[in-house]
């Protein structure tokens, strides 16, 4: 969508205009398109856990996801019906969502480390009427089916049991020719559930022209696209936006290949090995997955990899990471912004948006990202505020499943409010601040955590780091780092005092952590972000125990 070559950011965002037809389908786009025009392109490379690799067509993809479509049919799946994912990333995930979009129905991708839990509210707040899955899947649903009735149907990929059936059997049975649904470009094509650190999930309900809204946040974040010997690869689970749409489906509208190899647990020097033997170029790290290969020692020494972009979002990444990423890979991390509502809106795209240390980039040409004040008005530069994104945008949400009254509260007037705080600086890129309810306000300061962490980073000694607010009568809070250490035995009085020196001396002394906490792990969201909320809860066990 965006030009592959381009003197100037100003040249993209000036001149940029939305083409969005009024009939569209993603699985049209990103299957039948290239099997129409170039049926032998290599569309997949699935990497076993036995270390096996098998390249998939997009003539595969497009002529397997019609048989697919044809098996929901058969069991009475109808158009609008919703149809869930629950596998890791393999071929049959991504032939699923395909299947899904050509039939008209709405897909739903769930996490395989979900519990019964998790996995029973967003099935039962969907109404999704199928689960493709494993026999692993499958046996965890058996004890929430009675309390799905609408859930009719259980496919599953390695085999049956007695309540599900055989999907590659079901497929093999069916016609490889399949017309897909005509749908436009507004119709309702994914619920994505938000991986939110407060309250119960909200599933965020995206048109087909959602994946067009994706893509200019994309190609910026990996220095436009395509390239030859473009090649995609990501730690990032298909089950969420990042992955799905940050990853996979753009990378198929491009006729780009896609390596799909999910770690059972991540591995940084695997990463390392995986991206050299599948001559991965382009690659979305999240900052999780960064700070753990940063741990690998001199990787640019053992491996042969050939990275052309790496992007990376989430959270803030900071000097630091941005410098080990040139040293290690050669080049400068591409930062980008958005989150499952209204995603990629914000990018870097060195050299034309080059990264700048805590800033996320400046918005993607067709997105309006403003940063407002409590009235719903633009702050002047430089002010913190609310970063809002203007509707309408094709990026941008349908709404909240079953849950209008949350998607009201979403906007303000033709904002779409992100929930997070940040400014604006003289050009134009945007400073991320913190959530809304992570800003530590004390003795009338408003500090964002993100600056504090990165300081932390940059200490030999330490592995990780995350940042919370503490209640304090005199300041109202105070700053409370909770460090992971490279060796947990250094843990002591003075190696607190010297990191809270540390930041004191780099960054400013309202700044420092007056309390600082060593543990053996951080609480993570599945998606690797820091669950702060968790760590403030503990807060008050730590101060009790004055450790």
């Amino acid at each position: 969508m965006l030009p592959v070559h381009a003197a100037s950011y100003a040249s993209l965002y000036d001149h940029f205009q939305w083409v969005i037809p009024e009939r569209y389908n993603i699985g049209v786009d990103v299957a039948q398109r290239w099997a129409e025009n170039d049926v032998d392109r290599p569309a997949l490379i699935h990497v076993h856990r036995s270390g096996h690799a098998e390249t998939y067509t997009f003539g595969q993809i497009h002529s397997q996801s019609n048989q697919l479509a044809h098996a929901l049919y058969a069991q009475g799946v109808q158009p609008g019906d919703r149809v869930a994912v629950l596998l890791p990333q393999a071929p049959e995930t991504a032939l699923t969502h395909v299947a899904a979009f050509k039939a008209g129905c709405i897909s739903i991708p769930l996490f395989t480390l979900f519990g019964p839990d998790a996995l029973f509210f967003r099935l039962h707040d969907s109404q999704a009427r199928c689960v493709v899955t494993n026999l692993e899947g499958a046996a965890r649903l058996r004890e929430l089916r009675s309390r799905l009735p609408d859930l009719k149907v259980i496919f599953t990929i390695d085999g049956h049991a007695h309540d599900t059936i055989d999907l590659h059997a079901a497929m093999k049975a069916c016609s490889t020719a399949f017309t897909a649904v005509d749908t436009g470009s507004n119709d309702p094509a994914v619920i994505i559930y938000t991986s939110g650190t407060t309250g119960n999930p909200k599933g965020a309900l995206h048109a087909h022209r959602v994946l067009l809204g994706h893509l200019p946040g994309v190609e910026m974040s990996h220095g436009l696209l395509p390239h030859l010997d473009d090649r995609f690869w990501t730690p990032a689970d298909w089950a969420w936006i990042g992955g799905l749409f940050d990853v996979l489906m753009p990378a198929w509208h491009h006729g780009i290949p896609v390596v799909a190899h999910r770690f059972q647990k991540f591995d940084p020097e695997a990463a390392f090995q995986l991206m050299q033997d599948y001559q991965v170029r382009n690659t979305f790290l999240p900052p999780t997955a960064l700070k753990m290969l940063r741990t690998v020692q001199a990787p640019e020494t053992r491996w042969n990899y050939r990275l052309r972009s790496v992007a990376s979002g989430g959270e803030s990444l900071g000097s630091e990471l941005l410098d080990w990423g040139r040293k290690v890979f050669g080049l400068t991390i591409n930062e980008f912004y958005g989150q499952t509502e209204c995603n990629m809106i914000v990018s870097a795209c060195d050299p034309l948006v080059p990264a700048r240390p805590g800033a996320i980039g400046r918005p993607a040409p067709g997105h309006r990202v403003c940063v407002l004040d409590d009235l719903g008005q633009p702050v002047p530069v430089g002010q913190h505020g609310a970063i809002a994104v203007r509707s309408p945008d094709p990026v941008m949400f349908l709404g909240y499943w079953n849950n209008p009254r949350g998607t009201a509260d979403k906007y303000q007037g033709d904002w779409l409010l992100t929930g997070d705080t940040g400014y604006q600086d003289t050009d134009g890129y945007i400073h991320f601040v913190g959530r809304n309810d992570d800003v530590i306000t004390s003795a009338g300061y408003r500090i964002g955590p993100g600056e504090i962490e990165d300081c932390l980073l940059q200490h030999p000694a330490v592995r990780m780091v995350a940042v919370i607010g503490g209640p304090d009568p005199q300041r109202t809070e105070v700053v409370v780092a909770v460090v992971v250490l490279h060796d947990p035995d250094a843990a002591g009085d003075a190696l607190k005092h010297e990191l809270q020196q540390y930041v004191k001396t780099r960054l400013a002394a309202h700044e420092y952590p007056r309390e600082l906490y060593f543990v053996e792990e951080l609480p993570m969201t599945t998606t690797g972000k820091i669950v702060r909320r968790e760590l403030r809860a503990r807060l008050e066990q730590w101060r009790a125990q004055g450790s």
